[in-house]
């Protein structure tokens, strides 16, 4: 039974194939295209907006010299956005409750801000290492405690995203499998249950949306 429960967060293969590339790439087909109309569908146009209330959220934080960053931001958060929501469908697979896939986009970007800022500014970088007026005593054990702060981020990112995902899921299986089985024995009760898993659905989709803009926004912020 345990075993059942966890399968979902298996790769699926097709032919000794895996299909994890798919599952990611298949959201960039709900994006609208480029185009030279001015007056475009209102699903275009509902979109545009969110793209660009998005991007103004995320580049709020940031100064001018970070606003560069907008595109490579924007397109995470929407790639993270739609498959965490199109995972909640049936019969379908989640990538983001993948911890290896989760590392594999904290990891470098979060390496690309570290570098860039000890490039561009390392003396306030390093500066973080050391918090002002800092007792010289304290002084050594202090930057071992900032540096592993640092260093820590980008697991603290992935192991985020992997466990909310992967507990409303989990969450999900159960309540639902436990109305399916009460439902000829205590029909009452599978219906209270069934709401329940109804309000945990909604707030599944809640999560998921929380999720990927708080992954990109504490991207942008290190």
């Amino acid at each position: 039974m345990n075993l059942s429960f966890f399968d979902q967060f298996t790769s699926p293969h097709l032919l000794g194939i895996p299909l994890i590339l798919i599952s990611m790439l298949f959201p960039t087909l709900l994006l609208p295209s480029p185009t030279n109309r001015w007056i475009t569908n209102r699903l275009s146009t509902l979109q545009l907006w969110f793209i660009h209330l998005t991007t103004k959220q995320l580049m709020l934080p940031l100064n001018k010299g970070g606003h560069k960053w907008a595109l490579i931001l924007t397109s995470l958060m929407l790639l993270l956005l739609t498959i965490n929501l199109l995972g909640l469908l049936p019969y379908t697979f989640t990538p983001t409750t993948q911890l290896s896939m989760n590392m594999a986009l904290a990891f470098p970007l979060w390496l690309a801000t570290l570098l860039t800022g000890l490039r561009n500014q390392p003396t306030t970088s390093l500066g973080h290492l050391l918090p002002e007026g800092t007792p010289t005593p304290l002084i050594p054990a202090l930057i071992l405690i900032e540096t592993v702060s640092l260093l820590i981020r980008p697991l603290a990112l992935g192991v985020r995203l992997t466990a909310n995902l992967t507990a409303g899921h989990l969450l999900i299986q159960l309540i639902s499998t436990a109305t399916t089985a009460l439902l000829p024995i205590l029909p009452t009760v599978s219906t209270l249950t069934m709401l329940i898993l109804l309000l945990l659905t909604i707030l599944e989709v809640a999560v998921a949306m929380i999720q990927a803009y708080v992954f990109v926004l504490l991207l942008s912020l290190y």
